[in-house]
């Protein structure tokens, strides 16, 4: 497999921590940019990287998701993703805020969610430009996991993973928790 995508994620992370450390709108509160000295990340891994195919729903569900200030958002569970991680087959719920965006919101909490990671989960966003593989297929990298701004801040509401994407398994790959 070609080291480009692990390039990639490396320089979005370096561009990630240059954003939090010094630009005006970081959800970094700004008493602490002068001291930031980066994101913890796990280590890139390719056994969390998965070329998939998008089970898509016929008829998608609405779906009301609580967020972090006990506030409601509504999106469509558009379709999931099958997998094996570790032994473990797992499923995971894709969801779109708007039916003709080419976006794809996946919302997780796993094993290590409030020890290494972020307690209320992570996000990944797929893209369709960039996510997707010339045969159509899905590109789900856990190894872009992120925090949700509110990991930095409670000035900002986030929503919350549904429990339909809570794991019950470690997903040592992404961001981890910001102290």
């Amino acid at each position: 497999m070609t080291t480009d995508w692990r390039q990639a994620i490396e320089t979005q992370r370096e561009e990630k921590d240059r954003y939090f450390g010094g630009d005006p709108h970081s959800p970094i509160p700004s008493d602490k940019r002068e001291s930031f000295d980066g994101l913890e990340y796990y280590p890139i891994d390719e056994a969390y990287r998965f070329e998939l195919p998008l089970h898509e729903y016929n008829n998608p569900e609405p779906v009301t998701v609580g967020t972090s200030t006990d506030g409601e958002r509504k999106y469509l569970r558009w379709g999931e993703f099958r997998f094996t991680v570790d032994g473990e087959d797992i499923t995971l719920q894709a969801y779109k805020a708007d039916p003709d965006d080419d976006r794809l919101w996946v919302p997780f909490r796993d094993a290590t969610s409030g020890d290494e990671t972020y307690g209320a989960g992570r996000y990944l966003d797929l893209e369709g430009d960039a996510h997707r593989a010339g045969d159509g297929n899905w590109i789900l990298d856990f190894n872009e996991a992120y925090n949700p701004t509110c990991a930095y801040s409670d000035r900002y509401e986030c929503p919350l993973p549904p429990t339909e994407n809570w794991l019950e398994i470690p997903i040592e790959a992404g961001e981890q928790a910001y102290h």
